[in-house]
């Protein structure tokens, strides 16, 4: 019987971990060993983050609203509960949004919530 030699497979899984890692730093993209750890570390950072963007982008679009609203003489906690009060539906990615773009938009849509909250 012949020995099975696995040279072949295993310098092919090498080269894919290696051109996968092209760009990293020092021997993070020329060692084997330090690469596969870096490239198993990336796809952690990755996948975390992954879900960590939306609760950035969240605060983000949170930070936006208070400042817009505070420019019209009410707080974000206000505003948002009187967004429900007048049955607006539109998210806060939308509205942040808004507050930049179409700031005039945006004052009918705080004015309708002031609206709401005085009716009551």
């Amino acid at each position: 019987m012949a020995r099975i030699k696995r040279g072949i497979q295993v310098r092919k899984r090498h080269k894919k971990i290696l051109a996968q890692t092209k760009g990293y730093k020092l021997g993070r993209s020329k060692l084997f060993r330090q690469a596969k750890q870096a490239w198993i570390k990336a796809g952690q950072f990755a996948y975390r983050d992954r879900r960590n963007k939306k609760r950035d982008f969240r605060r983000l679009w949170i930070v936006q609203l208070n400042a817009a609203v505070r420019a019209h003489d009410m707080s974000y906690s206000k505003f948002i509960f009187g967004l429900n009060k007048a049955g607006i539906t539109m998210d806060r990615r939308v509205l942040a949004d808004l507050s930049i773009k179409s700031p005039a938009d945006f004052k009918t849509v705080v004015d309708k919530v002031k609206t709401a909250l005085d009716a009551n």
